[in-house]
């Protein structure tokens, strides 16, 4: 591994929105969206489905190698091995709009899937799609069914057969809610592991330690990850293949036999190159790998897919996927010959590896404006709503804002500790920020959708996990405002309030597998919701908060740095991110007390 880059370390930033230009420059037919790193297909259909992807950079084609006819529709590109941001894929989203809705591939990483998530409940909050569904690809099995069960397994290259199967069925016009499933059920069938030599090197950053020369990694990540396992004394290429399919294909190991592979069965195999390795090089291990697929479990695959598909920068290193089409076929109630006509099925996307000559394409570079066919969003609430006294609203809600700020410098001490650090600075300016939209009048209608929508950048601006969470669980509890106002007119506005917030909860849900007694902010959200939900009445569930966010000075992390933070163990201190939500809703209930009394 070279640590020797071109570009210098202050030029690293550079690297993502210049590669992106000259991707689609040399590539007529894609179009982007520079200010937010945006790909799109200029030819997509609107009629079709959808399917928008993305992640950090660094992973090269993916994504937006794979941006095209029968493929995607568009991808946002992060920083390096950084998730892009809720606007950038809300950008995307706008960049290839669909009469029948968007379905967002990312693989399982939980930046990924926070900041997709958000954008999911966001573009339902503010109608800018039909409808909207998430597939979290995930596909390793180095770590096991006990260690992942909470989040699920990472995402690897071999997510790239789901999303060409998917991509190819919408191009066909199949309906959204059977290329959703197409897609789970595709994607349920893959297995996949990775070997590295060493790491890759980040242009500015730190060198990681070196992996000894006598190591083999098994379970390399994409993300310069330690990896599961390591070999010692290095094994023959004979050896490791054996060992990595191993991992993929025994039935005996219940951690890993995620795929069950039967005499007969259809497989595609990917070998994926991360990065540094020679193609002659690739080509020996894939030759090793069929070799041993057919001798050792009976295995010939039907399709093979070998080459650069989802890299780490330039790690010397590859990775194996197989994905058992007979097995989703059986799931699905679809022929395996239906399942490799779609993954045959031509496509523009100028990284997948086929024949097909994109149609010509005049030489005009469009202006920003014109690349983005849905430009702003409106904001009109069709008449469902609820509007309460706007001298009420306002109080209520700086009152949260200011009790949340004066908790900062405990936020900031206890993450010092816990986390980053960076948690009472976070809800502090937040905090500040939706004041700011108070003073500005964005409050004084008294309706409280138009309010909610007005703190959406607000909330965006926070970052981090705490503030991808808050926007997702805002934009949802958005969406189930206007659904139950407009569908419901006996409730009273508690129990309205009551029921949209647990159905915002239950979105939220199936964006992060953190749950009560993982010391987050869920371990005060949930039982919060569930209160609420049972009782209508706030100031009893803000005592149930209370008590939850003191609880979580005995529990141990399960979730962030804390997990591995030597200080962190032993220490009895609330979890920042609990206590402060906590600090919110004590904030609003003491006010609506002093404005009752």
């Amino acid at each position: 591994m070279s640590d020797k880059h071109f570009f210098p370390e202050t030029a690293a930033n550079t690297l993502v929105p210049r590669h992106l230009r000259a991707l689609t420059i040399a590539n007529p037919h894609l179009a982007l969206i520079d200010a937010e790193r945006v790909v799109y297909n200029r030819d997509h259909d609107v009629s079709a489905v959808s399917i928008i992807s993305g992640g950090g950079s660094g992973h090269e084609p993916g994504w937006s190698g794979f941006v095209g006819n029968g493929a995607l529709a568009g991808a946002a590109c992060g920083d390096i091995f950084a998730s892009p941001s809720t606007k950038q894929v809300l950008a995307a989203m706008k960049a290839a709009p669909s009469e029948q809705g968007h379905i967002l591939m990312i693989t399982n990483y939980t930046g990924d899937k926070l900041h997709f998530g958000l954008a999911a409940e966001r573009a339902k909050a503010q109608g800018l799609s039909k409808q909207v569904a998430m597939i979290h690809l995930a596909d390793d099995v180095s770590i096991g069914r006990s260690k992942c069960s909470a989040v699920g397994r990472r995402g690897l290259p071999g997510h790239v057969v789901p999303m060409k199967i998917t991509g190819a069925a919408a191009a066909k016009k199949y309906s959204f809610d059977w290329c959703v499933e197409l897609g789970r059920r595709v994607n349920d069938q893959v297995v996949s592991i990775g070997s590295a030599l060493d790491h890759c090197h980040v242009p500015g950053r730190q060198r990681n330690e070196a992996v000894p020369r006598d190591v083999a990694i098994v379970g390399a990540g994409i993300h310069n990850e330690p990896g599961a396992q390591k070999l010692s004394p290095f094994p023959t290429v004979e050896n490791l293949i054996q060992y990595c399919l191993k991992l993929l294909c025994d039935p005996n190991d219940a951690e890993r036999y995620f795929v069950e592979f039967q005499p007969g069965d259809e497989n595609v195999l990917v070998v994926n190159n991360y990065g540094g390795l020679s193609n002659l090089e690739l080509g020996a291990l894939t030759d090793e790998t069929i070799t041993q697929l057919e001798t050792t479990w009976n295995i010939k695959p039907v399709r093979i897919l070998t080459g650069a598909f989802e890299t780490s920068l330039n790690a010397p290193g590859f990775s194996i996927s197989l994905c058992n089409l007979s097995a989703a076929s059986r799931e699905t109630d679809t022929s395996v010959a239906e399942l490799l006509e779609l993954l045959d099925a031509p496509t523009t996307a100028v990284s997948w590896p086929n024949l097909t000559t994109p149609k010509a394409h005049h030489n005009e570079i469009p202006t920003q404006e014109s690349q983005v066919q849905t430009n702003g969003v409106a904001k009109s609430n069709k008449g469902s709503d609820i509007v309460v006294d706007p001298f009420l609203l306002k109080t209520v809600i700086r009152a949260g804002c200011e009790a949340a700020i004066a908790a900062e410098p405990n936020l900031t001490k206890w993450d010092m500790v816990m986390g980053d650090g960076d948690c009472g600075e976070a809800v502090e300016g937040v905090s500040r920020s939706i004041m700011k939209i108070l003073e500005a009048g964005g409050a004084d209608k008294g309706s409280i959708v138009d309010f909610l929508n007005n703190t959406t950048d607000a909330v965006d601006d926070m970052g981090g996990t705490l503030g991808a969470i808050l926007g997702i669980l805002l934009s949802a509890f958005v969406s189930a405002l206007k659904s139950s106002s407009s569908t419901s007119c006996s409730s009273s506005q508690s129990e309205t309030f009551a029921i949209s917030l647990a159905q915002a909860v239950t979105a939220l849900k199936t964006h992060t597998s953190a749950r009560e007694g993982d010391r987050t902010v869920m371990d005060v959200l949930l039982p919060f919701s569930d209160d609420f939900a049972k009782t209508k009445d706030f100031f009893h569930a803000v005592e149930v908060a209370k008590k939850k966010a003191e609880a979580t000075r005995f529990l141990k992390a399960k979730f962030g740095r804390a997990t591995y933070v030597a200080e962190a163990q032993g220490q009895e201190l609330p979890d920042p991110g609990a206590w402060a939500l906590y600090e919110w809703l004590n904030g609003m209930a003491e006010a609506l007390k002093r404005l009752e009394a």
